[in-house]
């Protein structure tokens, strides 16, 4: 029976997903802080095991960024990650009464652009805000 749950995961939790969708692990410390400065969590539980998760990170006002939207390898193509990301824009719009304008932001994975455009993003280039960067 498949749950959703707003709430953190544990930090073995996560790091179980990561692990799975192919990202790694990070050490427990980290990924308790990134957890701890988390706006709004979903977990998603296939009975007592975590299968997917998604995350809001930001200042609650300017900006939103949608992070780690994770579903292992098993449960992908059922419509999970479709419903972690219904809750989080239920959420954004719940913080856009605040703000309408509120900008939010994700990274898509390589590969994963055309899901996340089903949900009306489209890219920094196509809103002529210039490319995305990132500081490695």
């Amino acid at each position: 029976m498949i749950r959703y749950e707003e709430k953190n995961p544990t930090v073995d939790e996560f790091n179980y997903l990561t692990k799975k969708v192919g990202w790694g692990i990070r050490d427990k410390e980290v990924v308790k802080e990134a957890l701890n400065n988390t706006i709004y969590s979903i977990c998603v539980y296939d009975e007592q095991n975590i299968i997917g998760y998604g995350r809001i990170i930001g200042d609650k006002t300017i900006f939103l960024y949608i992070q780690d939207i994770m579903v292992i390898p098993e449960f992908q193509g059922k419509k999970i990650g479709t419903s972690i990301m219904e809750n989080i824009l239920k959420k954004v719009n719940e913080l856009k009464i605040k703000n309408p304008n509120i900008r939010t932001y994700l990274g898509a994975s390589e590969g994963k652009e055309k899901f996340y455009k089903k949900f009306g993003f489209i890219t920094r280039k196509e809103a002529k805000l210039g490319e995305a960067m990132i500081l490695k």
